[in-house]
């Protein structure tokens, strides 16, 4: 059993409530890189791992303890971190939070564009905030 969800849809983390249990899934592609994968785990999110007969089943859920509004916006502040790093991420409506997506951008921008100094007053302005990702429901 491999990651089908992100594997399916050709990206490398799909985000959704999962059916069953109703926590909030991030499923990364069959043999996603380390670095993915550290990304969610520094994000806040749960790695779970699976032995399966074929490759490790590999996904990250929000943490059980949040609430759902938390976990929503815990879940979606990772988003623009995974897009910058070059990963195609789905996330689906019912679970996006466009604040948190806001804040975690402007974030991103502080970050690496400080606020001008006298020495950097001249510098270019900052880049746009990636767009936010493609939305799937289901």
């Amino acid at each position: 059993m491999a990651n089908r969800r992100a594997d399916e849809r050709g990206s490398d983390v799909e985000i959704y409530r999962h059916a069953l249990s109703g926590t909030i899934h991030a499923d990364t592609r069959t043999g996603a890189p380390e670095d993915l994968l550290t990304l969610l785990d520094r994000a806040g999110l749960e790695r779970h791992t699976a032995a399966t007969p074929g490759p490790l089943h590999t996904w990250h859920e929000a943490p059980g303890h949040l609430t759902e509004d938390e976990q929503k916006r815990l879940i979606t502040r990772a988003v623009p971190v995974l897009l910058l790093a070059g990963h195609i991420v789905n996330i689906t409506d019912d679970v996006f939070d466009p604040a948190g997506y806001q804040d975690a951008a402007a974030e991103i921008r502080r970050h690496r564009h400080p606020k001008p100094t006298a020495t950097t007053a001249a510098a270019p302005a900052p880049a746009p905030a990636p767009a936010p990702p493609r939305t799937r429901t289901g």
